[in-house]
């Protein structure tokens, strides 16, 4: 399909059912949920959701596999100056003190603001997260090596103006009355002080160098989800090509909290063996206790067999034109951006339908899980499907009222809305079906699918 043929959007619907699993969770070990059609459902943000397509897509790509190989992939981190130091300890010989307050010095002075020098646990790091390039440290340690008399020179000049800035600011602190003062005051008189004791500028060159390293240039990932660095006013921003919805429970939830016990293998050893027969009563019992919050469904007025497993929706949205936009940007000519923009299509449909958040994936398995129904198409704008499931399913059996089981229903549900929606938008075209599920792929020849909506057997092939 060519480039004019296409339309700007392409739309991304999944359904997946998942059972006692919590993929994410709240500053308190618990379940994220919101309520919707009355009731409150069950949640995944969108930033796991992101952040698992965005590093499946990048492992895959480093790893020479998917779409992407050995195209330039982006790491998001506040350890920009570790980086930097790292290499250039290992690849330019310096000792560590040296190579990391160099580099600490030169982002600082480049515009990122760090942590408390006082606090070891964050003081070389940035105060935000840094999207930029994987090869960043290394350009950047590459400038400072190769221009490291200027630089080392530059960077005594700097400490020393720091610490002439710090030393104002604690006479001036001794000159006042103690007050409480907030915080803001007191951040806004740090940067008077250091603004009063003129600071060195980092030598242009180096700068330059600097921006250019953390800047987005051919990242396609970047292209793909964007990044926002205010710090840095003359870095530039991207805005994503990605947008993606909360999923959430198609029916009413709630949560199970799960008992659980775990053994002391010491104890039981000796336990086993008579070792210590003498203290016998130290070996009862086990080595810990406690409970976790897990995620599950429930099937109304059903008492204790009401737990069922939990069935979400999911969307996302692949903006074409600003990708293809985000990639000339970065420098790719016309035929170049539309053969990654082609490519990053493929692989975020990929990652779309095979990414999982990790969270608890060792205990719960959650990221085996593979989608029942996922829907494509194009259109000359985003179309969310979430309304669908304003109305609970209830998943009682169908001769007591109900709809079924969540995931053959919730199947029904989409699709028949797909279909009337696209008989009144004349833009909706190239829809396509894919399922993992033996139970939906009989339901879909059951449905009596029409031309319109190609049912496909690959991920790869739900793109256009």
């Amino acid at each position: 399909m060519t480039e004019s043929s296409r339309s700007q959007f392409l739309s991304l619907h999944l359904i997946e059912t998942l059972a006692a699993v919590l993929p994410v969770r709240d500053e308190n070990a618990q379940p994220k949920s919101l309520v919707f059609g009355g009731v409150e459902r069950h949640m995944i943000t969108s930033q796991a959701r992101r952040r698992a397509e965005r590093v499946h897509a990048r492992n895959r790509a480093n790893a020479g596999r998917g779409a992407l190989k050995g195209r330039s992939m982006g790491i998001r981190t506040r350890e920009r100056a570790l980086l930097t130091g790292r290499e250039l300890e290992s690849t330019h010989g310096w000792d560590r003190d040296r190579a990391l307050t160099t580099a600490r010095a030169v982002l600082e002075a480049t515009g990122l603001k760090f942590g408390d020098l006082k606090k070891k646990s964050v003081a070389n790091l940035t105060r935000v997260l840094i999207f930029a390039l994987s090869d960043a440290g290394a350009r950047i340690a590459h400038q400072i090596a190769d221009r490291a008399a200027e630089i080392e020179e530059w960077r005594d000049a700097y400490l020393e103006a720091l610490a002439q800035a710090e030393a104002v600011k604690k006479a001036r602190r001794g000159t006042k009355k103690k007050t409480a003062t907030p915080p803001e005051a007191e951040e806004e008189a740090t940067t008077e002080t250091t603004t009063a004791v003129a600071l060195p500028p980092l030598p242009k060159a180096t700068r330059d160098a600097v921006l250019l390293a953390l800047a987005p240039r051919d990242a396609v990932d970047i292209a793909l989800y964007g990044r926002f660095l205010a710090e840095i006013p003359d870095s530039p921003n991207v805005d994503g090509a990605v947008q993606t919805g909360h999923a959430f429970t198609v029916h009413e939830s709630e949560q199970i909290e799960d008992f659980y016990a775990a053994a002391d293998d010491a104890k039981l050893e000796r336990k086993r063996n008579a070792l210590d027969f003498l203290d016998a009563a130290d070996d009862t019992g086990a080595g810990m206790t406690g409970y976790q919050s897990l995620i599950s469904g429930t099937v109304e007025g059903a008492g204790d067999q009401g737990l069922v497993p939990g069935t979400f929706y999911r969307h996302a949205v692949l903006d074409w034109t600003q990708l293809r936009t985000n990639l000339w940007a970065a420098g790719m000519d016309e035929a170049e951006a539309e053969q990654a923009a082609s490519e990053a299509e493929k692989e975020f449909v990929n990652s779309f339908v095979e990414a999982f958040p990790e969270a608890k994936k060792n205990s719960t398995a959650s990221t085996g899980s593979l989608p029942a129904l996922v829907l494509t198409f194009e259109g000359e704008r985003p179309y969310n499907y979430a309304s669908t499931f304003q109305k609970p399913v209830d998943e009682r059996p169908v001769p007591d009222g109900g709809e079924g089981p969540a995931g053959p229903a919730t199947v029904r549900r989409l699709l028949r809305h797909h279909l009337f929606v696209s008989h009144r938008r004349d833009d909706l075209r190239t829809a396509r079906v894919l399922t993992y599920d033996a139970e939906i792929d009989l339901l879909l020849g059951e449905l009596g699918l029409p031309e319109s909506l190609s049912v496909v057997e690959q991920a790869e092939d739900l793109t256009p």
